[in-house]
Parts: C-alpha cells; structure tokens; sequence
C-alpha cells in the first residue's frame, strides 16, 4: 500500500500554483523603486498579517524551537529580497537552489545524517553550476546594478534557506509531544524580518502606487497565499512529486525577470543554474526510489 493517501489533480495544482507565485519574486521585487531594506520589511509585514488571517489559531503552535527556525527563515527572506535588488533574478533564485549542498554538508552535524556516495556526487554537481554562476561574465543591468556583491548575498541566501529547511526538520523531529510548529515558524519569520528591517526601511515618505502594489502582491500572493496553497497541496502529493514539482520556480523566476525587465542573465549563469536544476531532479528521484 502507499505511504500516501490518494492523489487528486487538485492537489498537484495547489503546489503547483504554491511553485508558480513563489517564482514572481524576483521579478516583483525589481519593480519596485523601493530599497531591498523596505521592500524585505513591507513584504514580510503584510505577509505575516495575511497569514495570520488563514490561520488564525498560529499562536497555539509557538515554542522557542519554531523562533529558532523563524529566525533563518527571515534571514532567507531578507537576503533573498536583497540580493535580487542587486543581481539578476537567475542568479539570486538559482544561488538559493544550492541550499540542498549545505544540507548535506550541515546533516552529520544537525541531523545526525551520513553523506552517502550518491550524495557526494550531487554535491559536486552543485558546486559546479555554482562555479559557473559566479565565475561566469557578470553583466549589470538596470535592475541588476551591483551583480557580484547579489551574488555573494545570494550565496547566503541559500545557507539560510538550508537552515531553514534543516530547522523544519528539526521541529518535525520533537518529541515533546508538542505540534512541530512549522507555520509559526513561516509567520513569526516574517515578524522578524519585518522588525529587524524596519529601521533602515524608514523613512517611506517616496513609496509611489506602483511601489504599494508591489510589496502587496509579494506579501499576500508571493509568501501567503503560496505557503497555503503548498501546505493544503502536500497533504496527498509524495514528497518526490512536491520536490519536482517545486522546481517550477527556479525554472520559471529568470523567465518573468527576462519578459518584464528584460534581464538577459550570461550564458554560464544559465548553463550553471540548468546544472542545479537537473541534478535536483535527479538526485530527488533516485533519492526517493532508494
């Protein structure tokens, strides 16, 4: 019998959905005139009030473990938000992808894990489309001015992402008897990097209707509406198809940033981030067949 209850298109649909508001962001990020400080602080804001009001009873699920874990989920959120104002969104979204790497390498320590051959391989694979991200011709655009300084921030953008998702792992882990606490992770993660960015997002006095527009689509679609379509989807959809299909929004984030602001990222940036896409897919599907 299978691990998991039946399937419904549905289902497949919602972390779809969950995949495709995820890969707006960068695009949306960039068309704000807004600095990376306010646009992190106002989307985390408003992020963290609408998702308070699909899940109105978070509280009940707060412990120093799920604060632990929002605090790396903001840092991610913020140095997501910067990066991508300073480098291309290809870049940005394919440096968080590498998170998977510094799991592995982080594992043994947080989670007891050993690195396993396969694992080794996939590691290497990684390293190499990062290589190739970073070693590659940096071209500077409009909505890209400072493209090595976001790529070193994209670079720890994916150490935190990794620690969040380790972090997940941990609170899945307790034994307390208490519930993991992964949504109070998610909003109290935005309560703190909405109050750790703030005094370096004000003053706001200049934020024009485009700018307002923006910050909303991110924190109410982008972060909310998104955590809750993927957290109703996963419900009967296998860990593999959830990992596969969430590779959607490395996929499709350089193509919104390329229609809307015309960002052209360097080949090798693509070649290397095509790299880290693959051997995610791969390594996820032999990974869950083992």
């Amino acid at each position: 019998m299978s691990e998991y209850p039946p399937t419904r298109a549905v289902d497949r649909l919602m972390v779809l959905s969950a995949a495709l508001l995820f890969s707006t962001g960068g695009a949306a990020v960039k068309m704000t005139s807004l600095t990376g400080w306010q646009v992190a602080s106002l989307r985390s804001a408003i992020a963290a009030l609408t998702l308070l009001v699909f899940m109105p009873t978070v509280w009940r699920q707060w412990s120093l473990r799920s604060v632990l874990v929002g605090c790396a989920y903001a840092a991610t959120m913020v140095s997501f938000v910067l990066a991508n104002k300073m480098t291309t969104a290809a870049n940005a979204v394919f440096l968080q992808s590498t998170a998977p790497l510094y799991i592995l390498v982080m594992g043994p320590l947080f989670l007891h894990e050993r690195i396993r051959r396969r694992q080794i391989l996939f590691m290497v694979a990684l390293v190499a489309g990062m290589s190739m991200i970073l070693a590659g011709v940096q071209s500077t655009f409009a909505t890209a001015p400072d493209p090595l300084r976001g790529n070193l921030v994209g670079l720890v953008t994916g150490l935190c992402w990794a620690l969040t998702i380790i972090g997940l792992r941990w609170l899945g882990r307790d034994r307390s008897g208490t519930k993991p606490g992964a949504a109070a992770a998610v909003v109290g993660g935005n309560i703190i990097a909405f109050l750790v960015t703030i005094p370096m997002a004000l003053p706001l006095a200049q934020a024009t209707t485009v700018d307002w527009a923006a910050v909303a689509f991110l924190g109410v679609f982008q972060i909310a509406l998104a955590y809750v379509f993927l957290v109703r989807g996963v419900r009967r959809v296998s860990a593999l198809e959830v990992s596969l299909l969430v590779l959607l929004e490395p996929v499709l984030g350089p193509v919104w940033a390329w229609l809307i602001h015309g960002e052209r990222p360097a080949t090798p940036a693509l070649f290397g981030g095509a790299m880290i896409v693959i051997a995610t897919a791969v390594y996820t599907a032999r990974d869950e067949r083992s």
